[in-house]
């Protein structure tokens, strides 16, 4: 007998499963791929503890110039895509505001503070082997003195808040710690605790093999059919069968707001496309390297150096267009012996941001059973496990590990 059926086998949907399991539930895993294979496993890879601050939009005019005309390589927008970003667009410039981006922060920070640990534990629990995670942070290469000491001020904010700890290195350190480099801008902020995977899918992967281990039950079967059964409880057809149980938790990343919509949900959410392609290198780097002036990640995996982008805004079903890939690409062979890419297209996926950076946890409003865990943005691979953990104290009635009202789905719930 099933007591809750989660959505979505990437690392938000793995980890609630885990921490339902481990608080005595019944619990079958469904997806329509095997674990990691989305989102979860074409990220760069990073548990980043420094990230105590959701993104903020920018709201000075020169920067958002910059958006619009293509300057630079963060973001990209397919400009007959916009109307259907417009109103989301808008909702997150609001909430990024000053004193409404200092309100989420405080939220957001609660749990990043719980990242490296609740992921450690799954590690622990799961045998992840040690050449898999990498504890030596990663470092942030600038090309322009001005926005070093703008980055350096702003991590300067974060240790006396936050006790972020970081290091400022001149070109000749990070040379020293990047022998792989071929140059090394004006120098790099030193993020010093963050971890560094070589391959997240593999992670993932082993989180759900632990999951299955402990009597969870994997199963392939399609979200879409998901329908709410006459006497209560839920029901979704998977290859094994229909699956039925008292509770549901919707974890399927930026798939999310379509299904619930059959439950009258209207959720605004932006869906930032980004590309990873593998290259091979005769000598890369030690760390990830963010070359902040490109907008890129340069990531040492188990398959090659991963290159990864920053936002694109298009369709949804639009076709592929890596071109900030390939600026990237070009920016990354000024710095590294950057060999031939090792897969014949890149890699696409989808990241799930809500307008005011944070996601949704907790049961949908006036859907007794049905639960929420998606909207983590650019940082679902760093936070599952901490997410996880608090759905599961909210439905199983534990104390939360952090206060969960900053989350509650009532306030996209329309």
């Amino acid at each position: 007998m099933t007591d809750v059926i989660v959505l979505g086998a990437g690392i938000a949907g793995v980890a609630a499963a885990l921490h339902l399991q481990r608080r005595g539930r019944a619990v079958a895993l469904v997806d329509r791929q095997a674990p990691g294979r989305e989102t979860s496993y074409g990220n760069a890879g990073i548990i980043q503890s420094e990230a105590v601050e959701p993104y903020p939009m920018p709201r000075d005019l020169a920067s958002l110039l910059g958006v619009a005309l293509g300057r630079g390589n963060d973001v990209r927008y397919a400009l007959g895509a916009l109307p259907g970003h417009a109103g989301p667009l808008l909702r997150y410039w609001w909430h990024s505001a000053p004193a409404r981006h200092r309100r989420l922060a405080v939220a957001w920070a609660g749990l990043i503070a719980r990242a490296t640990a609740e992921h450690q534990d799954l590690m622990t629990a799961a045998g992840v082997p040690d050449d898999l995670v990498r504890r030596g942070g990663f470092h942030d290469m600038h090309r322009s003195e001005k926005k070093l000491d703008a980055e350096t001020v702003r991590a300067e904010r974060l240790h006396a808040t936050y006790g972020v700890k970081f290091r400022r290195l001149t070109p000749t350190e990070l040379l020293a710690a990047e022998p792989g480099l071929r140059q090394a801008g004006v120098g790099a902020i030193h993020w010093c605790d963050a971890w560094a995977v070589r391959d997240p899918g593999a992670l993932v992967e082993a989180y759900a093999n632990l999951f299955a281990r402990s009597g969870g039950t994997v199963v392939h079967g399609d979200a879409d059919t998901l329908e709410t059964r006459p006497g209560g409880g839920f029901r979704v057809r998977t290859a094994d069968g229909p699956l039925e149980a008292a509770a549901v938790v919707v974890a399927l990343g930026p798939w999310s707001p379509a299904l619930l919509r059959r439950f009258g949900a209207a959720i605004p959410m932006l869906r930032k496309r980004g590309y990873h392609r593998h290259y091979r290198v005769w000598r890369g780097l030690d760390r990830p390297l963010r070359d902040a002036a490109f907008g890129y990640v340069a990531a040492p995996m188990a398959a090659g150096l991963r290159l990864t982008t920053g936002a694109e805004f298009s369709g949804i079903e639009a076709p592929a267009t890596p071109v900030q890939l390939g600026r990237a690409e070009q920016a990354a062979r000024d710095l590294v012996d950057l060999g031939p890419p090792v897969e014949n297209a890149p890699w696409l996926g989808t990241r799930p941001c809500l307008p005011d950076m944070l996601p949704l946890i907790g049961e949908a409003p006036g859907h007794a059973g049905l639960w929420l865990h998606f909207g983590h943005g650019h940082q679902g691979f760093t936070l599952g496990p901490a997410t996880g953990r608090l759905l599961a104290e909210m439905m199983t009635g534990e104390t939360p590990v952090v206060d969960p009202a900053p989350f509650r789905p009532e306030r996209w719930w329309r």
